[in-house]
């Protein structure tokens, strides 16, 4: 299985979230996002090494099972020392953490941690709220519990 298919993904965000986890975005919309904005550094690769978002892109971290894991916790990629901060906190991404950190990564670095000179690796910045609430319900599709 080279791609999951849409209506597919869908089914499972359904299975894996309740109704007051449920991402408050548009998927599809999300879907359309991701092609454009993320592909280039980042993609979702299950277990099994197959890539099920993306172009197998290796920048930015593997975003599959992003729902619920530590933040800067995924093993053999190299974070930024803030993200390790934030890592050392235990605090997991969820959709208010990943919507603001993709709108500005070096400010909720900053305010995350207290700290003004923390620095974020990624210089990307999805310009606005819907769309990285789009983006985040089209990446929930892929969690670890498929």
């Amino acid at each position: 299985m080279k791609k999951i298919g849409f209506a597919a993904a869908l089914a499972i965000v359904a299975g894996v979230a309740t109704a007051q986890d449920a991402p408050a975005g548009d998927a599809a919309n999300g879907e359309t996002l991701f092609g454009r904005q993320c592909v280039s550094c980042h993609s979702a690769v299950n277990a099994e090494g197959e890539v099920v978002a993306g172009r197998g892109a290796k920048t930015g971290p593997n975003l599959f099972g992003l729902m619920g894991r530590v933040i800067g916790s995924l093993d053999g990629f190299r974070y930024g020392e803030s993200l390790l901060a934030v890592a050392a906190t235990e605090a997991t991404w969820d959709e208010t953490a990943f919507v603001a950190y993709v709108q500005d990564p070096t400010d909720w670095l900053r305010t995350t941690l207290g700290d003004a000179r923390a620095r974020s690796k990624m210089a990307f910045k999805v310009r606005a709220p819907e769309d990285a609430d789009d983006i985040w319900a089209y990446l929930a599709a892929f969690n670890d519990e498929e």
